[in-house]
């Protein structure tokens, strides 16, 4: 009898040079995982692809360690072929400041950013789904934060100790927040959701230290009560008029949207048809008696298509 045994196509580690340093690199299914980084740091852009591969393979995870204390470091940018930040992947990277992180990233594994002391700005891509345990724990230098509405859920101490965090932003997607979250983040006044209040784990925002934050909702939103979280509640009064992204779409027959911005004032919602030549006229006049109104449109079938901005009067 002759036994077959089928192993992954994997490839002993490589590594392939380019102006940034030299990345060792190892190839599976088809794509590439960055194991190392050897080079003078700074300002470093991740190779979306390997030119030395057969068909110049995507680079498509940052593997467990591969920036491991890389005190030269000072910014990265993270391309959009990049789907997933391996567990420890800047772990301790003392110098690290800027760090951008491309579209296609789903997720940021755990301790992916821990002790990143030095780091003060993240633009979190739009692709990512989920922040994990102890993401960005310890980065003390970090002010804000913004969670895109792509995120679902947000892991146990992924903020935890982020000492000069003092606002963040929570988009509408994210269902859960991970036990200590925000716990000791001593500087944080202001959390702001964009969507309906998620379910959380223990002791989210309140620790030794007790969090002095303010946790503000849309009107429109629910799950909400006086407190959330042990921390106190208030509406959240938007600047300007805003057409909720995630509302659109055809109710009871007619296409509409929420319109969300300040309690008692008036909003003007004006329609054209073609945005190269736009003629924009005035559809209705909406009253946000609770700070959002929910606005539809009886003609929407008329039109191949329409488009729509909000004014005040």
């Amino acid at each position: 009898m002759i036994v077959l045994l089928l192993l992954p196509a994997v490839v002993q580690a490589q590594s392939y040079t380019d102006s940034y340093g030299t990345w060792y690199y190892t190839t599976t299914n088809d794509s590439i995982t960055i194991t190392n980084y050897d080079g003078p740091g700074g300002d470093v852009t991740i190779p979306d692809r390997i030119p030395d591969t057969t068909n110049g393979l995507p680079v498509t995870t940052i593997g467990d360690n591969a920036f491991y204390l890389c005190s030269s470091l000072i910014s990265v940018t993270i391309p959009n072929s990049l789907i997933s930040i391996g567990d420890w992947a800047f772990y301790e990277c003392y110098s690290l400041t800027t760090v951008t992180i491309g579209n296609g990233v789903r997720s940021i594994e755990d301790y992916a950013f821990f002790n990143c002391t030095a780091l003060t700005t993240v633009t979190i891509g739009n692709g990512v789904t989920s922040i994990e345990d102890y993401a960005f724990s310890g980065c003390t230098s970090l002010i804000s934060v913004t969670i895109p509405n792509s995120v679902i859920s947000i892991g146990d101490w992924a903020f935890y100790k982020c000492y000069s965090l003092t606002t963040v932003t929570i988009g509408n997607g994210v269902t859960s927040i991970g036990g200590g979250a925000f716990q000791d983040c001593t500087g944080l006044t202001s959390v702001y959701f964009q969507g309906n209040a998620p379910s959380l784990g223990g002791d989210v925002f309140d620790f030794i230290y007790m969090d002095p934050a303010t946790i503000y909702y849309l009107p429109w939103t629910t799950g909400w009560g006086t407190t959330f979280g042990g921390r106190p509640t208030a509406l959240w009064f938007l600047p300007n008029p805003l057409i909720l992204n995630n509302s659109f779409g055809v109710k009871t027959n007619q296409f509409g949207f929420i319109i969300s911005w300040a309690t008692n004032v008036p909003v003007v919602v004006e329609a054209c048809t073609d945005l190269a030549n736009p003629n924009w006229s005035p559809v209705s006049t909406n009253n946000l008696s609770d700070g959002s109104a929910y606005f539809s449109d009886p003609d929407w079938t008329n039109y191949p298509r329409r488009f729509y901005r909000i004014r005040s009067p």
